[in-house]
């Protein structure tokens, strides 16, 4: 018994990164649950979310116990992983879905950028405005595409990121969108539980995409967001909502988190290529959205190299597994991991 617990702890301990550096957003669903937290899940928790005290010092993208930061390499394997594998699909290839000119654009803005109103669909999910966003901001897919439109705004001098769901401008220089949230970059919270965000899964977008000048430095420190094609009707820590009516076991909840199996070689990837591979071994991907199987989501950036990013094409979804990442959760109503 002894042995187990060290065994655990060990597990636990090693947890959270320590790095001084750094879909359509359904309807909210009022009967969307958190799985028990035996499951390593949310539980009973509260409605309110927990509200971190910001820290001073330089804006990072969320500290570095928040647990888009932690190291899941050891942690154990789910118990369900095999039959969530299998219906994400074990034979489908990944997919990098970001690259020169797609993936998640991100606007950075200067420090006093003016407030701007946002009109929600989902207003009562949604943070209310005013938004810091530019008549200019970049849209995902560009200004007259369909599909999510995130538009992700990245404010270092107040330390904030901005996000939208489904967003287009207006000619009075105030913007619609479907859903949206607001994330303090020195803190910890998380979303009201059962709150969506500007993502299915109420969870923030801009700490899931892999940046190139991240790849450039040879390390990616952060989980990395991704889809599959059907959820449960759960979600587990960190997210906060569930986008499905779907009750089968089989299928995995909003939040699971999976990692690249250390036995996959990666050491022969052009360098972003396995930058980006070496974090999912590390760090993992964490169910984000419904959408393709295993498209792993990035900022769309000139600085990629598109031909790099395509070796991560020949990875497959039995070249993952789900791990057991509730060892990491101190408080279900945090983003702060052990230690």
């Amino acid at each position: 018994m002894r042995r187990t617990i060290a065994v655990v702890l060990a597990l636990v301990l090693q947890g959270c990164s320590h790095s001084a550096t750094r879909p359509p957003a359904p309807p909210p669903s009022a009967e969307a649950s958190a799985l028990p937290a035996a499951e390593g899940a949310l539980g009973a928790a509260p409605a309110s979310a927990s509200a971190s005290p910001a820290k001073a010092g330089p804006c990072t993208i969320f500290p570095a116990d928040n647990v888009w930061h932690a190291d899941v390499s050891k942690l154990p394997v789910h118990r369900d992983s095999a039959s969530w594998v299998a219906s994400i699909g074990a034979a489908a290839h990944a997919h990098p879905d970001f690259g020169t000119t797609f993936g998640i654009p991100v606007t950075s803005v200067p420090a006093g950028q003016a407030g701007v109103k946002v009109t929600f669909e989902y207003a009562g999910e949604s943070d209310p405005g005013p938004y810091p966003i530019p008549r200019n901001a970049r849209v995902e897919g560009g200004a007259g595409a369909g599909g999510d439109r995130h538009v992700i705004v990245q404010d270092t001098a107040a330390c904030k990121a901005y996000e939208l769901y489904n967003a287009t401008a207006q000619g009075d220089g105030s913007w619609k969108a479907g859903s949206g949230a607001v994330y303090d970059l020195r803190g910890n919270a998380l979303r009201k539980s059962g709150w969506t965000s500007a993502d299915a899964a109420g969870l923030p977008i801009l700490p899931g995409l892999p940046r190139a000048d991240e790849a450039a430095a040879g390390r990616i420190d952060h989980a990395i967001r991704f889809t599959a094609p059907k959820t449960r009707k759960a979600f587990v820590w960190p997210a906060r909502h569930a986008a499905s009516d779907a009750t089968d076991a089989a299928l995995p909840p909003m939040g699971a988190r999976f990692r690249l199996k250390a036995s996959v070689d990666i050491s022969k990837y052009p360098p972003q290529a396995r930058a980006v591979a070496q974090a999912l071994k590390t760090y993992g991907a964490i169910l984000a959205d419904n959408g393709s199987p295993w498209y792993f989501t990035g900022t769309e950036d000139a600085k990629w190299s598109n031909t790099q990013l395509d070796a991560l094409k020949a990875l497959k979804g039995s070249d993952f597994e789900a791990v057991d990442s509730s060892l990491l959760m101190v408080d279900p109503n945090s983003a702060r991991c052990r230690p």
